[in-house]
């Protein structure tokens, strides 16, 4: 069943890039005890993502941070490296936290799967945002296929 209000956050895990290379983040870790942000997009360097969606929570992840958020992540079915890289060219260091859900066991279990094959992207994650205090979803902004209204920086910080 997909993921909304009032659901804990399932268990996880997530790659992210380090100083040393490729390292890993718990769920738990991530949620327990903080008010997290947590948005996808269907991946890295793709031209709604890299435009809007994650320059729009960088450009804003001050104000949204005021609003008592510890983190602001960004996750895409992408290896560590790609969302290292991406958010380097991005400028999200020290603002996104970027996660790669490689596989896509976290985009399953949060049943929010995409299927890009007909693109040639193969299975990645549908666009959306969850704003999850400690451990429980308090607001889900799921796209529907092809949009990005619900899912922005703007939207996310207006509600927090």
């Amino acid at each position: 069943m997909t993921i909304k209000v009032g659901d804990n956050m399932p268990e996880g895990r997530f790659t992210i890039m380090k100083a040393d290379g490729p390292g890993s983040l718990s769920s738990k870790e991530l949620f327990d005890g903080k008010k997290v942000v947590l948005f996808s997009v269907p991946g890295a360097f793709t031209p709604t993502c890299s435009r809007d969606h994650l320059p729009g929570f960088i450009e804003k992840a001050e104000a949204i941070k005021a609003k008592g958020v510890d983190t602001i992540a960004c996750m895409a079915v992408n290896d560590a490296f790609v969302m290292g890289a991406w958010g380097k060219q991005a400028g999200a260091d020290g603002k996104v936290l970027m996660l790669a859900d490689g596989n896509g066991d976290y985009t399953r279990a949060l049943d929010l799967v995409l299927d890009g094959t007909g693109f040639g992207l193969g299975m990645r994650g549908k666009r959306f945002a969850l704003i999850v205090d400690n451990g429980k979803v308090t607001q889900a902004f799921i796209e529907e296929a092809g949009q990005f209204k619900v899912s922005s920086a703007d939207n996310v910080l207006a509600h927090l």
